[in-house]
Parts: C-alpha cells; sequence; structure tokens
C-alpha cells in the first residue's frame, strides 16, 4: 500500500517514513525542503534498504498534487507539513493560518477528487490550551493560547466536518513533546538557526554553539520550580503512526505521550549525566503564556490502538547528543 507522507523530510516525517518502510509499506514524500534536506531520503535509504518516491514542492501547489494522485494510487495520507514555530506564529499569524489551512484543504480536496479515503493528522496538545487538571485526556475542553496551536484546532474542526461529510477515516494524533533521534545518527533534530525547542537548544549549548541556555522560570508549581512537559522519544511517536495506519477507519482521537511529566532542570541534569557534558543554563524571567505542567494519559492509544511509549529519558537525550555529534 502506497502512504503519501507530507512533510516526509522533516523531524517527526522522516521517521515516521523508516517506520512505514520497515512494516512494508510503500512510501511517497512531497516535501518542499524549506525547514528539512534532501539529504535525509539517501539516508532514510541507508537505514531501512528501501527506497521512497520524492517529489519536491509545496502541498499548496494543486498541480503537483494532481501529478502525486494520478502517478501513484495513494492508500493514505499522513499530513505533517506545516509551519509549527509557536513564536513565529505570533509575530506572523497570517502566514500560519494561509500556509497550514490552505495546504490541510487542497489535500483533503485532491484525496475526495481520486478517491482516497483514508487521512492521518498530525496535532498537537497545543489544542488543550491551559488544562484545568491533569493528565491531559482526550475528551478535555479545547481552546489555544497561540496562533500555531489555533491552526491545529481550526483544523481539527475541519477535518470533523469532512468526515460528516464525506465518511473519509480521519485520526488525529495529538502529540507532546518529540525529542531524541533515531539510533543510527542518520536522523535527528538539528536546526540551522536558533531553536525554539528546549532539547535542541541544550544540544547547541553542549557542543559549544550556543552559549547559555535560559531556563525561563523557576517558581512554577512543581517539583523544582521549572515548567513540566511530557517528552515523548521520536521514534515511539512514529511508531505511533503505524498503529494509527493498521486501526484506521472513522474518527478517531489519540494522545501520543509517555504520561510522565519531566521538568527543564529533569532534562539539563539528565542529559549532562548520561552524556558526560555540562550543560550552561541561568534562571530567567517566565514567559508570558507559559504553564505550570502538561502531560498526557494515553492510556485511548493503548487500549484502542495497542501502542505506547518505551523509550525513557535518558535514551531521549543521549539519541539527541548522539546524532548532532554524529553530523558536526
Amino acid at each position: 500500500m502506497k502512504i503519501l507522507v507530507t512533510g516526509g523530510c522533516g523531524y517527526i516525517g522522516s521517521h515516521t517514513v523508516v517506520e512505514l518502510l520497515n512494516n512494508n509499506y510503500e512510501v511517497v514524500i512531497i516535501d518542499n525542503l524549506s525547514n528539512s534536506k534532501k539529504e535525509v531520503i539517501d539516508n532514510i535509504k541507508r537505514i531501512t534498504g528501501k527506497d521512497v518516491t520524492f517529489y519536491e514542492g509545496n502541498v499548496q501547489d494543486k498541480s503537483l498534487l494532481d501529478k502525486i494522485f494520478k502517478e501513484n494510487k495513494i492508500y493514505a495520507v499522513i499530513h505533517f507539513a506545516g509551519f509549527k514555530a509557536v513564536g513565529e506564529s505570533v509575530r506572523e499569524p497570517l502566514k500560519y493560518y494561509e500556509n497550514n489551512l490552505d495546504s490541510t484543504l487542497y489535500l483533503l480536496e485532491k484525496m475526495k477528487e481520486y478517491g482516497c479515503k483514508n487521512f492521518i493528522f498530525s496535532s498537537s496538545a497545543t489544542v488543550y490550551g491551559k488544562p484545568d487538571k491533569l493528565p491531559i485526556k482526550e475528551d478535555f475542553p479545547l481552546s489555544t493560547t497561540n496562533p500555531y496551536g489555533t491552526t491545529k484546532l481550526m483544523i481539527e474542526g475541519i477535518l470533523k466536518d469532512v468526515y460528516n461529510a464525506d465518511k473519509l477515516n480521519i485520526t488525529i494524533l495529538r502529540y507532546f513533546n518529540p525529542i531524541g533521534a533515531h539510533e543510527s545518527g542518520l536522523l535527528g533534530e538539528n536546526p540551522n538557526d536558533i531553536p525554539n525547542n528546549l532539547m535542541p537548544y541544550i544540544v547547541k549549548v553542549a557542543t559549544g554553539e550556543l552559549e547559555c541556555l535560559s531556563v525561563f522560570g523557576n517558581d512554577y508549581d512543581t517539583h523544582d520550580g521549572t515548567g513540566v512537559r511530557d517528552y515523548i522519544h521520536v521514534v515511539d511517536l512514529a511508531k505511533g503512526h503505524i498503529k494509527a495506519l493498521e486501526h484506521i477507519g472513522g474518527l478517531h482521537y489519540y494522545n501520543l505521550g509517555t504520561g510522565n511529566g519531566y521538568s527543564v532542570l529533569d532534562i539539563v541534569n539528565t542529559f549532562s549525566k548520561v552524556n558526560n557534558v555540562k550543560v550552561n543554563y541561568k534562571i530567567t524571567d517566565r514567559r508570558p503564556g507559559d504553564i505550570d505542567a502538561c502531560y498526557a494519559d494515553s492510556s485511548l492509544a493503548f487500549k484502542e490502538l495497542g501502542w505506547k511509549a518505551t523509550k525513557g529519558l535518558e535514551e531521549m537525550c543521549k539519541d539527541s547528543y548522539n546524532y548532532v555529534i554524529k553530523n558536526k
């Protein structure tokens, strides 16, 4: 079966492509390489020994989507492509609404036109806003605190309407905080610019590319005063998509997280210990909008999909550093 993966050269997309190939799916990738590199395709081949079909371009390009669906009998679409930096979305909301919404609408339009009935969407824990209690379950109230999160929530609404109208099979996966890298060191996360996320920033401080990590606040209601989040190994996350594909049918929502909350200093200290490297950090003021803690109840994914995260924090920290060291 051929699976179209949008944004398949990106961080989560590339790891998911590896898992798809390892499970004997054929993979078609569309990626405009705006936040990824074409060498990722070669590394996917090195890991799996299998080839993919690659189209360079934007999901907003209807003629390219036509070409892809005409040349390939697509069984399912896994939609990763989209802008994802929270801070940038606050500064440039229109850019996020146009790109993230239009690409999804055009994709759904072409799926309908070519009779493709299965869709897996890369959503986010940001759709839960500031939860009243923890752990977070799929039926919690939904709200957002930034335009990036709002695009995810709006797309979820669009998908529900499309399901009701066209009876597409739709699975919405709400990710928590993916970190880590493939154990081979061939795939991982290493942004060119100053990172928006914690782990890539820690790695750049550890390698000397950046001087110091700013820890935003140490007076939160957590065990060490720093913000707590649910960090999940990207390979565990990728495997969640395989389980979603195996159980596709109807409209479903699943949290993909470990169910454990790790603080910023938990991450820093574990990273330092397992990699035997110092990470300079300083405590600074809180960022507006940050919450004390956020972690998942992923029991529904285990109950219905047979999926659960298996990799621990030490493995996440070790693999993240290994990738960057091997690719310096």
